[in-house]
C-alpha cells in the first residue's frame, strides 16, 4: 500500500528518550532509554513575536524561532528514563539477586541536560508516524505519586529547541512510514 496523502495515526506504540553526551547538546549518545508505557507525548509548535510599535500603530512583528511545548506521561517508572528526564546520577545498582537495589540519586548541583525524544503511533491507514524533537529540555514539572487503587505514573513536561546538530536547525521532524518501524 503507498502512503496516503493524509496520515492517520492512532494510539502510542513507543517513546523512546536519547540523552545528549554534553550539556551543549551536539553529540548524542549512543544509547536510548524507552519511556515505559507510554501514554501521552503530545506536542505545541510556539513561537515568541517583537512588535515594532509606535505613532499607535503596530508596524511590523518579527517572530523570535519556533519551539516545542512538550508533554509526556508514562505508566509506572523506569529509573533510568526518569535520569533521561530530570538530570542526576545514573542508577547505581548494588547487591545481587535476589537482593538488588538500584538508587537514582538528585544532587543540588544536578542540571537537567538535553535529550532527543521520538514517539512513534500506528497509521490506521498503514504504516507508522513517527515524530522527533530534537533538543528536548524538561523546563516544567517532573511529577509522579503514589494513590491507593493507582498505578504510579511520570508526568514531564518541556520545551524543545533546533537542532545544533543534524539536521542542523530543526526543531522537530514528523516521519510517516509506509510499513512500521520500531524506534531502536
Amino acid at each position: 500500500m503507498t502512503l496516503q496523502t493524509q496520515s492517520l495515526p492512532f494510539g502510542m506504540r513507543q517513546v523512546r528518550l536519547t540523552p545528549y553526551t554534553d550539556v551543549s547538546a551536539t553529540v548524542l549518545a549512543a544509547f536510548s532509554v524507552a519511556l515505559p508505557m507510554a501514554q501521552v507525548f503530545s506536542f505545541t509548535e510556539t513561537e515568541d513575536f517583537e512588535d515594532l510599535r509606535g505613532d499607535d500603530r503596530l508596524q511590523t512583528s518579527h517572530g523570535k524561532g519556533p519551539q516545542v511545548q512538550w508533554e509526556m506521561t508514562a505508566g509506572g517508572i523506569v529509573l533510568e528514563a526518569y535520569q533521561v528526564l530530570a538530570g542526576g546520577s545514573a542508577p547505581i545498582v548494588t547487591g545481587t539477586t535476589p537482593n538488588q537495589v538500584k538508587t537514582y540519586r538528585k544532587l543540588v548541583t544536578d542540571q537537567r541536560t538535553p535529550f532527543k525524544a521520538e514517539g512513534r503511533a500506528i497509521s490506521d491507514n498503514g504504516g507508522d508516524m513517527h515524530a522527533i524533537v530534537y533538543r528536548c529540555k524538561t523546563t516544567g514539572d517532573i511529577a509522579g505519586s503514589f494513590e491507593d487503587g493507582k498505578f504510579f505514573l511520570t508526568n514531564a513536561k518541556g520545551i524543545g529547541y533546533a537542532s545544533l546538530i543534524s539536521p542542523i536547525d530543526a526543531v522537530y521532524d514528523f516521519v510517516q512510514n509506509e510499513s512500521p518501524v520500531v524506534i531502536s
